[in-house]
């Protein structure tokens, strides 16, 4: 298989560099700020952007921290009220479960720091890593939920002041989905498939807390087992949750994209003018940033043209494809025969 490179100048053009562009459509102050700010090519440009992107994930999971420690604390306040070792064990939980922020914490910072001739990509891949912990937190909680309603159902313990336990559970469920709504924002506006599965994993802490509510409003209603029945419940929304969550996370350690992306992509390529043919396009995640790999066929009678045919190609695909971040071009002539090769390995 050939990767479509050549030694000769004159027969094939590889190039490559970065550009750092976000999700989705420009809102009117971007757009006012690439017209009196004309976009850049230098790699300059793309650290910045890296090291933004990077504090963006950093405040985001400092925040949520703050808001899930406040809210274990407001817990541990009712729990010394009410005496309730079912919502103790609720608030030791999610205190626990608020230290996870801690592995994404560390990633964003590590993949900050710049290539080298060992991690010729960067440190990217420590947050694909932290996500794999996040999931982890989430198969345990799955665990212990289950764990603690079915002895529950076998052992029920009475629960003392329901009405402290239910408030207790409304706040815990309320700091949770704050944190959840905030995480997944951020998350998927940096790209960042660990910091959308740590927000998961705080949805299934409120949903914990929000079955302490459940189950208190049924033991006054003199229903002693609900408080396990609608555990187990949650235990089957958490596995729900771990599901999505473990397989977004899977599929970037395994370099999986979306194939909308790669469809832009080739449609972006195929539109430029002395493009013929798009051999291939391979992408991967690194972090949350998208890198590019693409074969052309292009109408080029020497290596000059061949060379700003691949700048073109270049510059358009990392317009035309949101996250971005890097584009290497690889140009062919159609005579040659490294296209020949390019094709029969693509």
């Amino acid at each position: 298989m050939s990767d479509g490179r050549t030694d000769d100048p004159d027969v094939g053009h590889g190039h490559g560099h970065g550009h750092g562009h976000g999700a989705g459509r420009e809102s009117w102050w971007q757009q006012l700020q690439h017209a009196v700010r004309p976009h850049s090519h230098d790699s300059v440009d793309s650290i910045d952007d890296v090291i933004e992107s990077s504090a963006a994930g950093i405040r985001a999971v400092k925040i949520s921290l703050v808001v899930l420690l406040i809210t274990a604390g407001l817990q541990a306040a009712v729990v010394a009220v009410s005496g309730s070792v079912a919502l103790l064990a609720d608030t030791v939980h999610n205190l626990s479960d608020a230290l996870t922020a801690l592995p994404l914490w560390i990633a964003f910072v590590i993949g900050r720091r710049a290539a080298n001739r060992r991690y010729t990509y960067g440190y990217g891949r420590a947050e694909d890593l932290a996500g794999l912990f996040v999931v982890v937190m989430i198969g345990l909680s799955a665990v212990v939920a289950g764990w603690e309603s079915i002895r529950r159902l076998v052992d029920p313990v009475p629960v003392p002041n329901v009405g402290w336990v239910a408030a207790a559970g409304v706040i815990g469920f309320a700091g949770n989905e704050a944190v959840v709504i905030y995480r997944i924002r951020i998350g998927r506006r940096i790209g960042s498939a660990a910091l959308v599965a740590d927000g998961l994993h705080a949805r299934t802490d409120g949903l914990t807390s929000l079955a302490v509510v459940l189950g208190a409003a049924g033991v006054a209603a003199g229903l002693p087992l609900a408080d396990p029945l609608v555990g187990l419940f949650i235990t089957i929304a958490i596995l729900a949750v771990l599901r999505t969550a473990g397989r977004d996370v899977f599929r970037r350690l395994m370099d999986a994209v979306d194939p909308s992306s790669i469809d832009a992509a080739e449609t972006a390529l195929a539109a430029l003018p002395g493009v013929e043919s798009v051999i291939r396009v391979r992408m991967r995640w690194i972090g949350h940033e998208l890198h590019a790999d693409v074969d052309l066929v292009v109408g080029a009678a020497d290596s000059a043209e061949a060379h700003r045919l691949a700048h073109d190609a270049e510059h358009e695909l990392t317009h035309a494809v949101p996250r971005l971040r890097t584009a290497v071009v690889h140009a062919y002539p159609a005579d040659t025969a490294q296209v020949h090769q390019a094709l029969a390995g693509g």
